[in-house]
């Protein structure tokens, strides 16, 4: 379906111009990366494989062999195995696809396989409400392992590219593209919400900007509570965020701007942003210590320390060792 977008403060700030290739500077934002501290000279100990607590499926690993929509495929990478899911690139008789097995592992004596399904389910509902928008990963169908439901599975199609790494020169038309996608995505009462990850935008076929990962995004309830206003005002807030990290993105990749674009990418900033960050930063910094101090991770407790760093994590290394 064309889409014809309706100008924004965000694409007038890109048609505008503020989207010169360089850094941004730090007193707008500052750099958010997993590999920031890759310059650092050394650790003083290795990082130890994640134990099963920290593992999404435990001490077990996505499935060598599933069937997704009774089709055959065969597990071929492993992209990533987090505490929240584990994300696996298959190959088979259809099209490449990725699978993302959630959180079964319990945590103790608590089962978390109610959360595993309802993660897969939301996930499944939000692809499937997008499903007619461009440059969305189409939905898979129904994912078994030797005959066996993975409720907690979802399967959607892989999309063939790279994470938009920091600084690449993409050009205006990616940005633009990219609001479109996110513009649909907001009158279907959606909203991204974790856009502040680069490693979530997909630089695809074309060049053109695939978004990837949808597991923590808003989906407006349907049903019967959707009356309430209080999901508008919470869709409102969050659309707002995914505004500023889309101008935040296209400022940063292209870098240098009047200091009155600046200030305008700023203002995008919405309150409630200013607030999570102010609780999520220390926590984040918290994490990252007790991973050092468990072993997991090494040094600033940074993703690269590991050692097996996500997929996005390693190209990321690769790229800046280049």
């Amino acid at each position: 379906m064309p889409i014809t977008p309706r100008p924004t403060r965000v694409d007038e700030a890109i048609r505008a111009g503020w989207v010169k290739w360089g850094h941004s500077p730090s007193d707008l934002v500052r750099e958010h990366t997993h590999a920031g501290d890759l310059m650092a000279k050394g650790t003083c100990r290795q990082a130890a494989p994640r134990p099963a607590l920290f593992r999404a499926l435990g001490a077990a690993e996505p499935p060598e062999k599933i069937e997704i929509d009774g089709r055959p495929y065969r597990r071929v990478e492993i992209f990533k195995h987090d505490s929240w899911a584990a994300t696996a690139l298959y190959i088979g008789s259809g099209p490449r696809m990725i699978c993302k097995f959630n959180r079964v592992a319990p945590v103790g004596w608590l089962s978390l396989r109610w959360l595993g399904r309802w993660l897969a389910e939301r996930e499944a509902a939000t692809l499937q409400d997008l499903a007619d928008v461009d440059l969305i990963p189409a939905l898979g169908g129904t994912v078994t392992a030797e005959g066996q439901p993975q409720p907690h599975a979802v399967a959607r199609l892989f999309i063939p590219g790279h994470p938009l790494a920091a600084n690449e020169r993409v050009g205006r038309r990616f940005f633009m593209d990219l609001a479109a996608t996110l513009r649909r995505m907001h009158a279907a009462g959606i909203a991204y919400v974790d856009l502040h990850k680069r490693e979530n935008i997909i630089v695809g076929p074309g060049g053109r900007p695939y978004l990837i990962d949808f597991q923590v995004c808003y989906r407006r309830p349907r049903g019967r509570w959707a009356h309430l206003p209080l999901w508008d005002w919470l869709l409102d807030q969050l659309v707002a965020g995914d505004k500023y990290h889309l101008a935040k993105h296209a400022w940063r990749q292209g870098g240098p701007a009047p200091g009155s674009a600046a200030a305008e990418v700023a203002a995008l900033r919405p309150g409630w942003l200013k607030l999570h960050r102010l609780i999520a930063e220390p926590l984040r910094e918290a994490r990252r210590r007790l991973l050092v101090l468990l072993g997991i991770r090494t040094g600033s407790g940074r993703a690269h320390t590991e050692t097996a760093p996500e997929d996005a994590v390693r190209r990321e290394m690769t790229r800046r060792a280049a």
